[in-house]
């Protein structure tokens, strides 16, 4: 019966469909493959996202907050002006996982140990989310709030700060070769040193 359950999943496809102003708390998305569709000012609260794959789609004004993402995969997906707290993409499907986020709101998420490379992240609010042993290697953080934000252990090479602010992050614990910060943003760098630095 339960395998009877998967091979159903795994044969819904839906591919260039729009989704608008749906909460699917109250009415389920159903469980499969999409491809090319738009999900705009939907409800994913809570919802679990668990085995769904999501493939060049695009999230719009929509509440994801703490969704479940376990083995979900998520491949070319954007995500904008959306409500993000709380959620753990480390849960995600590794294989060609890639996203971007514009003017969303990440506070709490994690990403943990997860594999993003030239990730954009443009206009985000990203409060103590966890990128402890992530590798966001040529990422971008264009005018993000990086409050609390953790970063140890973790690959930021070639990422680019220069507008990110309300950073702090270690050079000795985390790999910054050629990550790029303005001079606005060089005091997140010595925060450890108690050092101070005036304009």
């Amino acid at each position: 019966m339960f395998a009877k359950k998967l091979n159903c999943m795994a044969s819904h496809f839906v591919t260039d469909k729009s989704f608008s102003s749906i909460d699917f708390t109250k009415n389920p998305l159903e469980a499969g493959e999409y491809e090319s569709c738009t999900f705009t000012s939907c409800n994913f609260s809570g919802y679990d996202l668990s085995g769904f794959s999501f493939s060049e789609c695009t999230f719009t004004g929509c509440n994801l907050s703490m969704a479940k993402l376990t083995r979900t995969a998520i491949r070319d997906v954007k995500f904008i002006d959306c409500k993000m707290l709380g959620m753990h993409f480390e849960h995600c499907n590794e294989f060609l996982f890639s996203a971007s986020f514009e003017n969303c709101v990440l506070n709490l998420s994690s990403f943990y140990k997860l594999k993003v490379k030239k990730t954009v992240f443009k206009g985000c609010s990203l409060h103590e989310v966890d990128f402890t042993e992530c590798d966001l290697g040529g990422a971008v953080f264009d005018n993000c709030d990086l409050a609390g934000a953790i970063f140890e252990n973790t690959i930021l090479e070639k990422a680019d700060f220069r507008t990110a602010f309300n950073y702090s992050l270690d050079p000795e614990k985390n790999k910054v070769k050629k990550a790029r910060f303005s001079v606005e943003g060089i005091a997140g760098l010595l925060g450890k040193y108690g050092i101070e630095v005036e304009e």
